[in-house]
């Protein structure tokens, strides 16, 4: 028996599994051991050693889930693109032609990053007076700057001006619109840029995640009239986040 649990302890520690107990299975043509004893021997290391392998990759499996410290915020932007792929098929709400609509699986995002997810210092304008912002069509919207916010983005710092409307039947009291331009405009996404939907913060700071960053109605459909963002608005990165440019498949 001991001479067993010595080949048991031999073959686990050595690399060479295989070769190791093909070795021993011809010393035991040699020595005479009993067969049936082995046998069980044989069922033993196998057991062993492939539970080992299995641990193994338990252990594996369990450090990729804790790898990703923002899995919640990554499931909320992926929550997001599932909402705005739902609004875009159902022909009650999505801004497609039919002809377009009928073939429509999903809008193409980039994946989702959350160094694109950051805190920014608000700096309220108060004493900003209204304005009419031009759209694509004769229409303009009156809008407010409300306030400016400042963040960092892609190693540098950046600010751009948030608006609300002076129509809050339409977009809602609490409701910020923030236009913007970036670097990939014309490329990857959107040559007229793209909008974030915010929310009035009860302090100075609130997160813009531009990984919600949407295109303009415009962007799908020529019928539809969008606020033109303000050149002051651009800012000189590319901002590889959010939804990308219509294909017309």
């Amino acid at each position: 028996m001991l001479i067993k649990w010595f080949y048991l302890t031999e073959l686990l520690i050595t690399k060479n599994f295989w070769k190791v107990l093909v070795d021993k299975l011809k010393s035991v043509l040699i020595t005479g051991i009993a067969p049936g004893s082995y046998f069980l021997l044989f069922v033993s290391c196998c057991f062993l050693f492939f539970s080992c392998r299995e641990r193994k990759k338990y252990h594996d499996a369990a450090k990729v889930e804790i790898v990703d410290s923002n899995s919640d915020a990554v499931n909320d932007i992926l929550l997001f693109q599932a909402g705005m792929n739902e609004e875009f098929k159902d022909p009650e709400t999505s801004p497609l032609p039919d002809r377009y609509r009928a073939n429509f699986s999903a809008l193409d995002f980039f994946t989702p990053d959350t160094n694109y997810r950051v805190k920014a210092k608000l700096v309220r304008t108060p004493e900003a007076l209204p304005f009419l912002m031009p759209t694509t069509t004769s229409r303009t919207s009156e809008e407010v700057v409300y306030g400016i916010v400042h963040f960092s983005l892609n190693g540098s710092e950046h600010q751009l001006e948030v608006y609300k409307s002076k129509n809050p039947e339409n977009d809602g009291e609490d409701r910020l619109f923030l236009p913007f331009l970036d670097d990939t405009n014309g490329n990857e996404t959107y040559t007229g840029g793209r909008y974030l939907d915010l929310s009035i913060p009860n302090g100075d700071t609130l997160v813009i995640d531009f990984n919600r960053a949407y295109n303009p109605y415009c962007a799908y459909n020529k019928k539809y009239s969008c606020p033109i963002v303000p050149k002051v608005n651009r800012l000189h990165t590319k901002v590889r986040a959010g939804v990308k440019a219509f294909g017309k498949h």
